[in-house]
């Protein structure tokens, strides 16, 4: 068995299978554009997904959730590694096969203001992909499977008719749902969908990606940087850390005995409503190394307060601590 951070699911074969991904960008200069140097943005990622169940990814911004959710889709291709999703080889796949499986596969995108297409109708938006994938023989057929789209969302069917600017940042994401249930996927990788919405349309959002769950089985790869909401939505969660994934738990191991000491520091931060409710921050000091030149070693051992010898010389393993429970750290 590979060294996989993993709390599995009774199931036999999960939905998808991340093995040892990498994705490295070329940093290029001088008048010829010769490459320079590589931002290393994933850095030999491995989880499971299962059908049915939400995998939650969190950490800060810039550690790599959103360019290994992109890597699985393929939007970006991975420098290296093994994407298999219900057993195929989808680094292998290309053309039709690879259209075929991303009707199984969808993201929902961050920013609900930039990701529709300010000259379509919201009908076109959501329609393209049914277009695209012959799933509405006729018209009738097309427009009513949009209205049946926009109310199971909680919008209305004759919003089909109008454009993205009139709606609302929380109403734009209901229809990037929309758009990615379009097609029925058995998978989709949400990017961080509540993040720019304010706080009372987030919990709305997050209660109707649950409901949709529940009504079709739908998996959900859910990167966020909010650890409040992963720990609200997420079976299974996974901790980044420059590329690496450091801790991987059930969502209630995870929250409730944290083993890394980037998880601890995280989970320290969280706020807590109730003010009778002590707990101790745990500052980092520095800042986070940049990915053009990453620490030797721990990626984290330069702000770790475990730190010795041994963090800046060798990678940790991911190793079991615990059932179900994975950490990356010599000393956890």
């Amino acid at each position: 068995m590979t060294e996989l951070a993993e709390a599995k699911p009774a199931m036999a074969e999960p939905l998808l299978a991340v093995r040892n991904m990498t994705k490295a960008f070329p940093i290029r200069g001088g008048l010829l554009k010769r490459q320079t140097g590589s931002v290393q943005a994933v850095d030999g990622v491995n989880f499971d997904v299962y059908a049915g169940e939400t995998f939650g990814l969190v950490g800060e911004s810039g550690c790599g959730k959103s360019t290994t959710g992109r890597c699985v889709l393929r939007l970006i291709e991975p420098s290296s590694g093994e994407v298999r999703f219900q057993g195929r080889d989808v680094m292998a796949l290309a053309g039709e096969q690879l259209r075929a499986l991303r009707r199984d596969m969808q993201i929902i995108f961050q920013d609900p203001y930039a990701s529709l297409n300010p000259r379509m109708t919201i009908g076109g938006i959501i329609g393209e992909a049914l277009t695209i994938h012959g799933l509405a023989k006729t018209r009738q057929q097309f427009e009513e499977r949009i209205v049946h789209l926009l109310e199971t969302v909680g919008l209305q069917g004759d919003h089909m008719t109008r454009y993205p600017h009139e709606f609302s940042g929380g109403q734009r994401q209901r229809i990037g749902i929309a758009r990615a249930l379009a097609v029925e996927p058995k998978l989709i990788i949400c990017d961080e969908p509540v993040s720019a919405l304010d706080v009372s349309i987030q919990a709305q959002v997050v209660n109707l990606l649950e409901d949709l769950q529940d009504k079709f089985g739908i998996a959900y790869l859910f990167i966020a940087h909010d650890l409040s909401v992963v720990e609200h939505i997420s079976r299974r969660v996974a901790v980044m850390y420059l590329g690496r994934i450091v801790e991987t738990a059930s969502s209630r191991q995870l929250y409730a005995t944290p083993k890394h000491p980037y998880t601890e520091a995280l989970l320290s931060a969280v706020p807590i409503p109730d003010p009778s409710v002590k707990r101790k921050r745990i500052r980092l000091k520095g800042e986070v190394p940049s990915p053009i030149n990453p620490p030797s070693g721990c990626h984290f051992h330069t702000r770790c307060p475990l730190a010795q010898d041994i963090c800046s010389r060798d990678v940790p393993p991911l190793k079991q601590s615990a059932e179900g429970h994975w950490v990356a750290c010599h000393f956890r």
